[in-house]
């Protein structure tokens, strides 16, 4: 097997075009405060794994969609939902129980979920 650069997925960077109201959105559906908080960028550990809020960035129509682990992808579609994401793609079984769904932040950046029982840290 060749050696390879990569070390694993660190930093997911989602555009926050009012950085004070994407941190506040984020902040509820994640259910963390932030553990970086500037005016220029806003950080969030999620499982090990790092959610950026960058008000420089832009959203991308038909850019690279992100699945973040849910235990119940029903509850958490339905959840982000109730605070304001719309629906962007239904829920979906793609094979051996996996399931995936996106939905649409309030900002406009897409947000995948991905309820997998076969992957674990």
């Amino acid at each position: 097997m060749a050696n390879t650069n990569f070390l694993g997925l660190r930093t997911v960077i989602y555009a926050a075009p009012n950085l004070l109201e994407t941190k506040e959105w984020y902040t509820k559906a994640l259910g963390l405060e932030p553990y970086f908080d500037q005016t220029f960028y806003v950080g969030f550990n999620v499982g090990g794994y790092e959610l950026g809020l960058d008000p420089a960035a832009q959203i991308a129509e038909g850019s690279t969609v992100t699945y973040w682990g849910v235990s119940d992808i029903e509850a958490s579609v339905q959840r982000l939902l109730d605070l304001g994401a719309t629906a962007h793609t239904d829920s979906q079984d793609v094979g051996d129980g996996i399931k995936v769904a996106t939905v649409r932040d309030p900002f406009g950046n897409v947000v995948g979920l991905i309820e997998n029982p076969h992957f674990s840290l």
